[in-house]
């Protein structure tokens, strides 16, 4: 198509936010699941923040002048993070999303990241597809679970809200469980008030940036994951994504009543090890 690539702007904003609310309503609608953004406005405002924080690159299309699709790649940690990405419905399959896809990776390369992920919605077939085209493998596949958190404690595992000098002993951990950190979004969680931390035998066994859609959490164990769901005072967005091949966690997290919305896959390029620990993703990876 004829399109022309450049970097996003945050007077972007309203444009794109439009084309991502009208872009998932429209591939969740097909598939009857529920919407990520229940309105223009949340898709603008998420879309907003992204355009204007220093730590995600953007890249927007235009055809004639006019926006019609977006990407974004974030680079607050040491491996990458894509999307969210959102075409036009109208001009959906016609190699816009590729030409998108094709910036981000190069962008990455060139950052010299070692490793670029992304979660992609199980229904969308069409995305899976040119994923797996562009060099992504599957590495795990989540459920997104949504209900009233269960509240209680796991004996032994207290949970409190982060402060900055959890960071470092988070980030260590991190790096245990996923041999890299995840520093840039700590940082933005606890900046936020978001973060919390679960403490086990005397010493920091696991964090989360929020338990939400657009947040992670890391554990030594399932133990210290199910504490800092029971915790949650609600779970933001669309839910918290379980790995399925989790049994533990996930049978458990059914049985606190949460229910499965849909599904994702989680899949990479580059640098990947498969976690010695426990964790949550983010809707980013």
């Amino acid at each position: 198509m004829d399109v022309r690539l450049r970097p996003g702007t945050p007077e972007d904003a309203e444009a794109c936010g439009r084309i991502c609310y009208e872009a998932f309503r429209h591939i969740t609608a097909e598939h009857a699941f529920p919407v990520d953004f229940p309105d223009v406005e949340t898709a603008t405002g998420v879309v907003s923040m992204l355009l204007g924080h220093p730590g995600f690159y953007s890249v927007v299309a235009e055809q004639d002048g006019k926006v019609v699709a977006s990407n974004f790649l974030d680079e607050r940690s040491q491996v990458a993070g894509v999307g969210p990405i959102t075409v036009d419905p109208g001009l959906q399959e016609r190699g816009v999303g590729r030409a998108l896809m094709l910036d981000v990776m190069r962008r990455a390369e060139d950052r010299g990241f070692p490793g670029v992920r992304l979660l992609q919605a199980g229904y969308n077939t069409g995305s899976l597809s040119l994923y797996a085209k562009l060099g992504f493998q599957v590495r795990d596949v989540l459920a997104c679970m949504q209900g009233a958190p269960p509240g209680g404690e796991i004996p032994g595992h207290r949970v409190r809200p982060a402060t900055g000098e959890d960071a470092d002993a988070c980030n260590a951990l991190c790096r245990r469980v996923h041999g890299h950190d995840r520093a840039g979004e700590l940082t933005d969680a606890i900046g936020q008030g978001t973060a919390l931390v679960v403490e086990h035998a005397g010493r920091i066994s696991g964090y989360a940036t929020d338990l939400a859609f657009f947040a992670h959490a890391v554990g030594e164990g399932n133990e210290d994951l199910k504490a800092l769901i029971s915790a949650a005072q609600a779970f933001a967005g669309t839910g918290i994504l379980v790995p399925m091949m989790n049994a533990d966690l996930f049978r458990w997290c059914l049985e606190q009543g949460l229910r499965v919305q849909a599904t994702f896959t989680l899949m990479t390029t580059g640098l990947y090890g498969p976690p010695q620990g426990a964790y949550l993703p983010s809707i980013l990876y």
